[in-house]
């Protein structure tokens, strides 16, 4: 299994595999034979975070390391629809981040005896950013209370994930079009966040993927696989 996050430093793991063609999940510890999880090196994206690969080689593990409450797909389920969840906000931090550094540097930024922050271009581009953040809180808003009483669905989850990304990748973009050259500096936070964002972009499930549930709840047509 391939990027795991924390794989390498976590004492336990919980890997969701299938046991006589059902979905369980298993608690693997740190040390069982067989059991190992390398650190995937040479990242240009999370530099921050520990990504790992969980290798299983001949890997047993007694019958009482099985999750006994879930069956098939609702447990792996569940934990990605609050992954998901919470990246709908986390991609709205980045997003801040950059508009406001975008907005420091407008202001401080003097061509031709005024900050370039008085120029329509660069204020048309602030505004947009301010927009979208605002149209992403208020969605993920949303998707909160629906989540608090208990009437989400994937859909919306899927909806608030990808949504929120694209805009936060959107808005690094223009707030690096802002800084001009110095935007590739690690002075400010842009390049960063762009490159975070792109692994946000793919992980908890791909766009492709998260269009898919989309167009299978407006169609009423799954198109996952193809049948006969």
């Amino acid at each position: 299994k391939m990027w795991i996050t924390n794989g390498t430093i976590a004492d336990v793991a919980v890997v969701w595999a299938k046991l006589d063609g059902v979905i369980r999940g298993f608690i693997v510890e740190k040390g069982d034979e067989g059991f190992s999880a390398p650190e995937m090196k040479g990242k240009h994206s999370l530099k921050a975070s520990v990504t790992s690969e969980l290798v299983f080689q001949d890997c047993k593990i007694p019958k009482d390391r099985i999750l006994p409450g879930v069956k098939g797909l609702r447990g792996p389920f569940s934990c990605l629809n609050n992954a998901r969840f919470g990246i709908s906000w986390g991609a709205l931090g980045a997003a801040m981040a950059c508009f406001h550094s975008a907005k420091t540097y407008a202001l401080s930024r003097i061509q031709f005896d005024h900050p370039i922050a008085s120029y329509q271009l660069v204020q048309n581009k602030l505004a947009w950013m301010l927009r979208e953040i605002t149209k992403g809180q208020l969605l993920a808003y949303h998707l909160g209370r629906k989540k608090d009483d208990g009437t989400w669905f994937n859909e919306q989850i899927s909806l608030a994930k990808m949504n929120n990304v694209d805009i936060a990748l959107e808005i690094a973009r223009v707030s690096r079009d802002i800084h001009g050259a110095n935007g590739i500096l690690d002075e400010y936070p842009i390049m960063r966040h762009m490159a975070n964002l792109e692994s946000v972009k793919t992980y908890e499930g791909t766009h492709d993927i998260h269009n898919l549930i989309l167009g299978r709840y407006i169609t009423g047509i799954q198109s996952f696989t193809r049948t006969a």
